[in-house]
């Protein structure tokens, strides 16, 4: 494979991720909420187990592949993008009103799931036992989520009036296509995902960059397009729960349900990604967090803020 046809590759899964996460989410999102689970919810966990679904594919099939550098800084370089990135534009097109929940809850469990990887790779690998514990903590975090959020749900509904009740549960229709979507989003996230690493190896061996690099910053960032998407749609609909809730989601994923898995397929070696990288993405967390903590909504300026940090971020990794 040549350099173009490596970079076209890439192009290709890119796009191929895009259109499985589009369909995976609009699905999947239908479904959940036909259960009755807020939006908050649906964002923290179906959108962002959705939206993460490119980063799970890519990290699994890297793991297997030996790619080490790749598993692992996709994560690390995803995470990074979904506060710096992300929240960042989001935040400068439309500022947002910060749900309680997210900050006491939510954002804790983000900074938490990520110490925990730190702490995991201060011996440069993730082995089958740690995957296995990240991947019960997925479980435990996505089932108290939803029933909680059901429980509260219901309470909610059980106030309206009789006959919104019914609007609701007649606009609740179309099962089998919202299904067809899950499944459509699926295949292509995995073709998807598999045409965007061979791509990304290729270039990385013709370009003399290792696959760290590859994977912080250019597997990354595609991986990453559908969670850029998803926020910058909700926040410009005012869907702030959504917005807001998929990037923090997102993050919580894509250590427990990505690396989880990614582990327990094949024991990864952290190649290239340095306790330095760790610290820059827990620092965007911690500072994520001050700024959803300060005066109950995001604001432009903060924005600004995560925008020019990742563009640091971006330079420091390629220069």
């Amino acid at each position: 494979m040549t350099l173009t046809q490596s970079l076209f590759a890439m192009g290709g899964g890119v796009l191929l991720l895009l259109a499985g996460a589009e369909g995976l989410v609009r699905g999947a999102s239908a479904l959940a909420l036909r259960i009755g689970i807020s939006p908050l919810v649906v964002g923290l966990t179906v959108v962002a187990i959705g939206t993460s679904s490119p980063e799970l594919v890519v990290s699994v099939q890297a793991a297997l592949a030996g790619e080490g550098g790749v598993a692992i800084g996709n994560v690390v370089g995803s995470n990074v993008a979904n506060l710096g990135l992300i929240v960042g534009v989001a935040a400068v097109l439309s500022p947002m009103a910060v749900d309680p929940k997210l900050v006491r809850h939510d954002v804790p469990v983000m900074l938490a799931s990520m110490v925990v990887l730190v702490l995991f790779l201060l011996d440069g690998k993730l082995v089958r036992w740690e995957g296995a514990l990240l991947l019960c903590a997925a479980v435990i975090y996505t089932f108290d989520g939803i029933r909680t959020s059901r429980r509260d749900e219901r309470a909610r509904r059980a106030a309206l009036p009789p006959e919104v009740r019914d609007a609701m549960h007649e606009a609740a229709v179309g099962f089998k296509r919202h299904l067809l979507l899950v499944v459509g989003g699926v295949a292509l996230l995995v073709y998807g995902a598999d045409l965007l690493l061979a791509g990304a190896v290729e270039a990385a061996s013709r370009l003399g960059v290792s696959e760290a690099v590859v994977g912080l910053t250019l597997v990354a960032l595609g991986t990453s397009l559908p969670e850029l998407a998803t926020t910058v749609v909700a926040a410009r609909r005012g869907e702030a729960e959504i917005a807001l809730g998929n990037a923090v989601g997102s993050n919580i994923f894509n250590v427990f349900s990505v690396l989880g898995p990614a582990a327990l397929a094949a024991p990864i070696a952290a190649l290239g990604v340095g306790s330095d990288v760790l610290a820059i993405m827990v620092g965007f967390g911690v500072l994520t967090l001050f700024f959803l903590i300060t005066g109950g909504r995001t604001r432009r300026w903060e924005g600004v803020v995560l925008l020019l940090g990742y563009a640091g971020y971006i330079w420091w990794i390629v220069s």
